[in-house]
This record gives structure tokens, sequence and C-alpha cells, in this order.
């Protein structure tokens, strides 16, 4: 969503407003107090959306009557709300903004439908119209909505004791290593991600045929992919450089406006033969109910991945570490795998790698020679073309043929296997962790925070079993809520302390 919360001109906002809608799109318009976000508040923005194409909502100033909420909040609340494309501060009166604007609909609160409204002579002027209306009454809170979404529950997340009293270390030693998150330089390539998730009202089943029926409340957008794991690592406390493959598309701007948001340096190079890859998610009663992936498979060209390869010499000086995100949708080709890892070889940067495969073929050992792969269960044996051995065989055999110093394989709900030395040059051990979490909401993100977080405990230079437990904590933080958000240092000591 566009949002304006800085003190634009009104001639500055209006055109703000007409560049962002585009030629041809009806604008329609919502002012109010908002001063706390409720469903008859969706109800009416719902109402607004479906009367046009572009909807613009004017918060008012704090001297507006019956405000109690300061204006900041207020704004923040309705830039939430995924039907709004763009928000901002009003500060005149609302006939006022829409005679210059001139929405091809204004709308207002049911309430106002037999009071004297001053919009309507504004809208008559120039041949718009004023309608009323609170929408359906299916609606959730957003309330309710946002909390799933951006909230995590660390109530349920359980912290084994054993583990670290088996390898030497306590909670305020990984509290000392987060802190030293702030002085690592990382360097992020992969596949750019824009995860969408559609939340809905299920109405029932229909009667023409077996098909559920439902009706969308309200729709959320993430960066995802090596997009969230830059954004992971920035939230963590280094400085971040992302280098990508993005389309020439809306989706990429959104990527581009979010990552800088999150104050990640951030390189794309574009590729016109493919969209920007985005995946929704059609959720309802905090379950998903069907994705659909907007995306191409194919290898970039040579002269694009030159480019990406250039991209990462420049911001390779002075780094600690480079985190492969692969997602195997064409985006890190072999040759320029290759490539990144000879450049890393020449700095002596460390390099960790994950390369999943979900709906797609990957193979993890092709990124060689890295201090750790991240797989999960069912990528370590297509990777070794091994279906039937055991965990423990299973990611040595990996471990060999990617010439890796140490593997973790993911397992879902069963936890972590640790494949690693318990002392540097000494013989392989392997332990495990459970999954922390035991009321996961979203899955989706749990491997990138993994990756993410462990990978930095080791470029902070502690070892590779503090690795494991502070990633795995990591993971439990992010599943704990809907959604790819950027984890915070402050996230992972709040629980460590808890």
């Amino acid at each position: 969503m566009d949002a304006s919360s800085s003190p634009l001109g009104s001639a500055d906002l209006v055109e703000a407003v007409r560049a962002r809608a585009g030629p041809g799109r009806r604008i329609v318009f919502v002012s109010g107090n908002f001063n706390i976000i409720h469903p008859g508040h969706l109800r009416l923005l719902q109402f607004a959306a479906d009367c046009g194409d572009f909807l613009v909502v004017g918060v008012t100033a704090d001297s507006a009557p019956a405000v109690t909420v300061p204006a900041a909040m207020r704004l923040e609340g309705v830039r939430a709300i995924g039907i709004v494309d763009f928000a901002f501060l009003l500060e005149e009166r609302p006939e006022h903004f829409i005679a210059r604007i001139q929405p091809a609909v204004v709308v207002k609160g049911k309430e106002f439908e037999n009071r004297r409204n001053p919009e309507r002579e504004a809208v008559e002027g120039y041949g718009g119209k004023l309608l009323f209306g609170s929408g359906e009454v299916r609606f959730s809170s957003l309330d309710l909505l946002q909390r799933e979404m951006r909230e995590t529950n660390l109530s349920a997340i359980h912290k084994p004791l054993d583990f670290p009293r088996r390898h030497g270390f306590t909670f305020e030693d990984l509290v000392g290593v987060v802190d030293r998150f702030r002085e690592l330089k990382v360097v992020v390539v992969g596949d750019l991600i824009v995860d969408e998730y559609v939340n809905c009202d299920p109405l029932g089943m229909s009667q023409e045929d077996p098909t559920i029926v439902v009706t969308p409340l309200s729709a959320d957008r993430f960066v995802g992919g090596a997009g969230i794991v830059a954004a992971h690592a920035r939230g963590l406390g280094a400085a971040v450089h992302y280098v990508g493959v993005t389309g020439k598309d809306v989706t990429a701007d959104f990527a581009e406006e979010m990552l800088a948001t999150y104050r990640v340096d951030s390189s794309f190079v574009v590729d016109e033969s493919r969209p920007t890859t985005l995946k929704k998610r059609y959720r309802a009663r905090g379950k998903t109910l069907l994705r659909v992936s907007h995306l191409k498979q194919h290898d970039i060209s040579h002269e694009l991945a030159e480019h990406v390869a250039g991209e990462v010499r420049v911001r390779l000086e002075g780094a600690d570490l480079l985190i492969f995100s692969d997602f195997n949708y064409g985006c890190l080709p072999q040759p320029l795998v290759d490539r990144v890892i000879e450049l890393c070889r020449e700095r002596d940067v460390m390099m960790v790698a994950d390369s999943q495969a979900s709906s797609q073929m990957a193979d993890v050992s092709r990124f060689q020679g890295m201090r750790l792969l991240t797989p999960t269960e069912h990528e370590a044996r297509l990777a070794v073309r091994d279906q039937t051995s055991g965990l423990v065989v299973l990611a040595e055999a990996l471990r060999e043929k990617a010439h890796a110093e140490e593997v973790f394989v993911t397992l879902g709900a069963e936890g972590l296997l640790v494949h690693a030395a318990q002392v540097p040059g000494g013989p392989m051990i392997t332990d495990q962790l459970p999954a922390l979490n035991s009321a996961p909401k979203d899955q989706s993100g749990a491997g990138d925070s993994l990756l993410t977080c462990a990978s930095m405990v080791l470029a902070a230079g502690a070892d590779i079993w503090c690795a494991a437990y502070l990633g795995c904590v990591a993971a439990a933080c992010q599943v704990g809520r809907v959604g790819n958000l950027p984890l915070t240092a402050d996230e992972l000591v709040t629980e460590l302390r808890d």
C-alpha cells in the first residue's frame, strides 16, 4: 500500500495521489478520525474499495473534533489495512481536498445520509458521486487479524535446558552473541519473493459443486525469499546488502520500498523476461486454504548473471558473511554460484546456503565449501539421492558431497538435527533440538530465520551449538506470527531472558 505521513503541500499531495493511482483508475475518497480501528471501519472501507479502483483515506488532524488518539498512531492503523491504497494526514476540511482531487466517488458512513454534508456541493460541482454505506456485516475485527499477522506468542516457546548444558553455554552467553551482531557486515544473494496473505471469511459450501466459498477481508504483503533473509539480518543488527533479481513491475516496487523501510541496502537486477515472484496465500480462521504462485523458473541470462556477480563483488569488500538464499527459480544458475563462491574464497568471506525445494527440484550440494547448509530432510535426500538411509548417514553423505563443514537438517515439527564437530577438527557428532514453538501460526518463515540467525552466530565467532540453539529460538519467534516480518535483536534477547 502507498501511504504518506509527510506534510506535503496541497498541490504536491494531489499530484502524489494522481500519480500513484495512474491514468484511468476511479479514485474513491474516505475521511475520518479513525481513533480505534473497529469492524465498522472495515465495513465502510471495504464498501468504498468496491466503488472504485484506488482507495484514498484522509486521517483528520489532531485538532479535529472528537480526536482522542495522536495522528501518527491513527494513520498507522489505517495504513495497516490492506485494501487502502493511499493514506495521509488530512490537515484541511475534507470538502476543500475533494474539490482539488475530484475523486469519482466520496464515501461516508450510513449515519450521515440524512444529515447536512458539506462534501456534497464539492462532489456535485464536478459530477462525482457521494455515497453512504457500511458494506457487508460478515467482517472480522482488524485488530484480531493484525494480532494474528504480527504479534508473536512468546508463551508458546519452550527452551530446553539440557542442550546448553551438554555443549557448555548459557542463555547469557547467547545474549552476548546477539550483541556482537551489530559488528557484522552481511551480503545476501538469492531469489526475491513477495508473499501476500489474503484473509477471508468462510461463507460455507457452494450449493452448485463441492467448493468452499469465502469472501476476502483484507490483504497483507510481505517481502519474502532472500529479501526477508536480508531483512532478518538487518533487524538482528548487522549492516546488510542484498543482491537479487526482479521483474519490472509493481511487485518489485513494493519490495524495494519495504527493504528500504527495513534499512536494507539493495541492488536489484531487472529481468524483463520474468515477473517478480509473488506467492498468494488465502487464509480463513487461521488456516491456509490455497496458495497461488505467480513466477517463472528459467535461468537468468549470462549477461544478467554477470551483472549480479559484479554487484556481489563490490559488496563483498569488508564482509564477514555471505548467505545464499536459493529458491530455484532461476536467479542463481550454477555458473553464477561458482563465480560468487570464488569471489568469497578470494576474500576469505564465510559462506552459508539454503536451497529450497517445496514445489520445485533442488540440489543444495551444488553450493560447495559452505560453512553451513540448512536443508530439510526432503532437500537433503534429493541432494544425495537417498530415500532410505537414517538421518545421521544422510547428513554425513550431504556434508561430504558438498564439502560443507556442518549441516543442519530441519525436521519440521520434529525439530532440528545438528551434524557437526564437537570441537574444530574433531570427529563429527550428531545432536537434536525439538521444535521450540508448541503453537506455530505459520511455518513458512522458519527456515529463513533459522538460516539467518544461525549463520550470524557463526560469523560472530560462536560455535555451531550456540548457532543451532539461537537459530531455533529465532525460528520459534518467527513461526509464532503469520507473515514474514523481520526479526529483531530485542525479540531474541527478550525470549532468552524470559
